[in-house]
């Protein structure tokens, strides 16, 4: 049956102002992109208030890409869309499997169409192994670069700035966009992870400069080691680091920092976007309090939450957080300029937002954090939201920039492995090998009846780590291409176990398989890997003061 006229124009009139709305809001929020200190302004004097917009402007991202996506569209109507006035919550979250593997490129970009002018394609792979390509428009990558300069120069300042790029620029996708976003307030040089590069580009320009390294956490130790060995002169040089890829524990941050001035983590991902969320003076912090400070801990994460989650600080008029029941984190990126729309975006981590006021009230009940709590918030004064980030819930372990899933492992256990018929099961886990240095450990419980040798156990170790390997770089370009650029990426640890023992110890009551090794696994001599490329898990770590 046809439309009534009358509804017909009044619906065309509600989505012809929607666009207009829309883009005049998108319009809006490139003012403060135009300089820097626009955006560092902006940052240090948002609003609680501002969350409602913010929400309201995510709302209005979805309804258009409803109206003008054809994918979003469709999966919306599948999944028993009815449109509600302001309601976000109307719009079921997208995920990769259900949203990106089923749809093809264009169907998933405005009006159906890629804008080939300017776009550029990242890289990613996920656990099949199948590439992911994300598309990045011209205008969607002006307006990332312009969001990292302006808080780069909020974290460093600008002056005589000298970034130093040591992110892979193969193994990881947005190792390109940071040399980009960071020649938009410094001056550049992409030297990849190569340490040689690095030490050649000091003895070449000298003291003089801001230096800014940025790397995977693990690659900046190695650097400062390889510094001292070299009697580099720390004293005439001011060196800065900005990781990311994967956790920064506080114990790495803390030996980092005894030779660099400062070290600060990034929070984004390769099928969304950089430079989503920051760490500032104030969420290192609070970090560093929560594992000094009960009391607080309890207020902040509840009580029995062992975990200490990583703290970053967000702009939601950009990139708009949410949390579903079971604490998932959901992301829908602020702009029309996103040629393929990321709305209500379920990235697969662990999360929870608190407001600044909210903190800021939990600190208040404690007045010796509270006065630490304002010498840290002087720093760089952004009044921004907190995301606290437990890491990824999908059974995935990070190392150096790369993820490791549970499918990939099983398949390269299998891989030739003769003795493969007495394998069980598998765990994952991240084992500290002292130094501040962290290295993947694979699990393995012997079946009940399995009786091996000492030289068939040590033989299993040896093809098990063998073929994991193998099989990682074989299905993972971003595997490949770490263990190509770094030989310790190669050092995946293989422990067995016997049936029931160590960290198996007690069986399992879930009818799924548990691949990640929990906190309190008897027999575990392990960090929880709980860690994914964008997060940070448990660590014990100084309190209390204001860093640096």
């Amino acid at each position: 049956m046809l439309k009534h006229p009358a509804p017909l124009r009044r619906q065309q009139l509600r989505q012809a102002a929607l666009r207009v709305a829309t883009a005049g809001v998108t319009a809006f929020y490139s003012v403060y992109r135009l300089h820097p200190a626009l955006w560092r302004f902006t940052a240090r004097h948002y609003q609680p208030s501002f969350e409602r917009f913010a929400r309201i402007n995510a709302w209005m991202i979805c309804q258009q890409a409803y109206l003008d996506v054809p994918a979003y569209r469709q999966y919306q109507n599948e999944t028993g869309f009815r449109f509600r006035w302001w309601r976000l919550g109307a719009y079921t979250p997208t995920s990769k499997k259900e949203y990106v593997d089923r749809f093809p490129e264009p169907s998933r970009c405005w009006n159906g169409e890629i804008v080939t002018v300017g776009t550029v394609v990242d890289e990613s792979s996920g656990s099949s192994g199948r590439p992911y390509n994300w598309m990045r428009s011209k205008r969607e990558l002006a307006t990332v670069h312009k969001n990292v300069a302006g808080y780069i120069t909020l974290l460093f300042g600008s002056r005589k700035l000298f970034c130093i790029n040591a992110f892979s620029m193969g193994a990881w996708a947005t190792g390109t966009n940071t040399g980009l976003a960071m020649s938009k307030v410094a001056m550049v040089k992409n030297t990849g992870p190569d340490i040689d590069k690095i030490v050649d580009t000091l003895r070449h320009f000298g003291p003089g400069y801001t230096y800014l390294v940025s790397a995977y956490p693990p690659f900046l130790k190695h650097l400062r080691d390889r510094l001292d060995a070299e009697g580099f002169d720390w004293d005439a040089f001011d060196l800065n680091g900005f990781v990311g890829g994967e956790a920064l524990t506080e114990g790495l941050r803390d030996y980092i920092e005894q030779r660099f001035s400062r070290v600060y983590s990034g929070y984004g991902a390769s099928d969304l976007t950089i430079g989503m969320a920051g760490e500032s003076d104030l969420s290192v912090w609070l970090r560093r309090s929560l594992v000094a400070n009960p009391a607080l801990r309890s207020l902040v994460l509840g009580d029995g939450e062992e975990r200490t989650p990583m703290i970053f600080q967000y702009n939601p008029l950009e990139t708009y957080l949410e949390t579903t029941d079971a604490g998932e984190l959901l992301v829908t990126l602020n702009s029309t300029a996103i040629m393929s729309p990321k709305v209500r975006y379920n990235i697969g981590d662990e999360a929870s937002i608190v407001t600044f006021p909210e903190m800021q009230g939990y600190v208040s009940q404690f007045p010796r954090l509270a006065l630490a709590f304002e010498r840290a918030f002087a720093i760089q004064r952004m009044k921004l939201p907190f995301v606290l980030l437990f890491g990824r819930k999908d059974s995935t372990i990070s190392y150096m920039g790369a993820n490791i899933y549970p499918l990939d492992v099983e398949n390269g256990l299998y891989l030739g492995n003769p003795y493969a018929y007495a394998i069980e099961s598998f765990k994952l886990s991240l084992l500290d090998i002292g130094d501040l240095e962290q290295r993947p450990v694979i699990h393995l419980q012997l079946r009940a009846d399995a009786e091996l040798d000492e030289r068939a156990v040590a033989e299993l170790r040896e093809r098990s780590a063998a073929g994991v390997l193998a099989h990682l770089a074989s299905v993972s370009r971003d595997i490949a291409q770490s263990l190509a650029e770094d030989p310790t990426a190669s050092d995946v640890r293989i422990e067995v176990h016997e049936h029931g023992t160590g960290v198996f110890a007690g069986g399992s009551s879930k009818i799924k398989n548990v691949y990640l090794v929990d906190a309190d696994d008897r027999g575990a001599v392990v960090q929880p890997a709980r860690t994914g490329p964008r997060s940070g898990g448990p660590e014990a770590g100084p309190g209390g003061g204001a860093v640096d």
